[in-house]
């Protein structure tokens, strides 16, 4: 068992939202999940035991908030509660995705923003630190008034397209403005060109591609996104970027929400492949392919365990 400092020592617990996940980042860690009841009473409630002692611990509590999001949110206030009671030293709350993240403004008046009431929630329950995986709006950072360490899928997605050859004659492709930084990213590392799709919403739910930004003719788009949820953008766009001359796409997103049409959507005949990561549960049978997290999760739960730096990993 890892210690630091006087003898604190490391303890992982994992919520029902993504388990093969944190199994997997224990084995990377070379660790065993901690023993904990995670179950619903009749009536739907969280009920959470904590198995072991952790008395003086470094806690780090695996729990992405995936559909349904308000069930596996509760889940993880819940543990951090009953880790706080037992007496941890320092709680980490590992996200993978972290859900409420696309209510980070007000768009109409008398509106909440969500991810900062999600934010204020997670403190309150006594977590010390938060490890996420690609937020949908980097300032969801400023909203906490503790740490939070921010990885990126973006070398995920490099090393996965460079060992399918898939580089060649390709252009990074930004689904909006907002995704710019995320697809610049990855066009510096790969040493390609960027285009960025021009959206307009047409409605409360829909947006249109009014224009693509930059050279995509003959070329084949590499679109990264955070989240797909319906996939209704990603379709709108690959059509857009067909009609401007574009190959087969190949789409990339961190975080596989996929609800409603998102698998009707996703299959459109101009779309190659498919690559989620893991921050969201998904198996290959779904059709995708699944990058694992579970090695850079683990690294930077080391890194923050023996305090050093967690940015290096980005």
């Amino acid at each position: 068992m890892w210690e630091l400092g006087e003898g604190l020592e490391i303890r992982l617990f994992s919520g029902s939202a993504n388990r093969p996940l944190a199994e997997a980042v224990a084995h990377s860690l070379g660790l065993s999940l901690g023993k904990a009841v995670v179950e619903r009473f009749p009536d739907g409630e969280v009920r959470v035991r904590l198995l072991e002692s952790v008395r003086g611990a470094d806690v780090y509590l695996i729990q992405p908030t995936a559909p349904p999001v308000n069930d596996h949110l509760m889940e993880l206030l819940i543990m951090a509660d009953a880790v706080r009671r037992s007496s941890a030293a320092r709680i980490n709350a590992v996200i993978p995705y972290f859900g409420y993240a696309r209510q980070d403004k007000q768009t109409q008046g008398r509106e909440p923003i969500s991810a900062k009431l999600v934010a204020d929630l997670i403190q309150e329950v006594g977590v010390h630190r938060v490890i996420t995986v690609d937020l949908h709006a980097p300032q969801i950072q400023g909203f906490f008034n503790i740490p939070v360490d921010e990885l990126s899928a973006v070398k995920l997605f490099a090393s996965y397209l460079e060992h399918k050859h898939l580089t060649d004659n390709a252009v990074v492709v930004s689904p909006d403005s907002g995704r710019a930084e995320h697809a610049r990213r990855l066009s510096e590392r790969l040493s390609l060109p960027l285009a960025i799709l021009a959206k307009r919403r047409i409605g409360p739910h829909e947006t249109q591609v009014a224009y693509v930004i930059g050279d995509v003719a003959g070329k084949r788009p590499l679109i990264v996104d955070d989240i797909i949820s319906t996939g209704g953008t990603i379709r709108r766009g690959v059509e857009a970027l067909v009609a401007a001359g574009a190959q087969e796409a190949i789409v990339m997103a961190t975080h596989g929400v996929l609800v409603g049409p998102a698998h009707e959507n996703l299959s459109h005949p101009a779309i190659r492949e498919v690559v989620f990561t893991d921050t969201i549960q998904l198996t290959p049978a779904m059709g995708f392919n699944i990058l694992s997290t579970a090695d850079l999760l683990a690294q930077a739960i080391r890194n923050v365990h023996t305090n050093r730096s967690v940015s290096a990993l980005i």
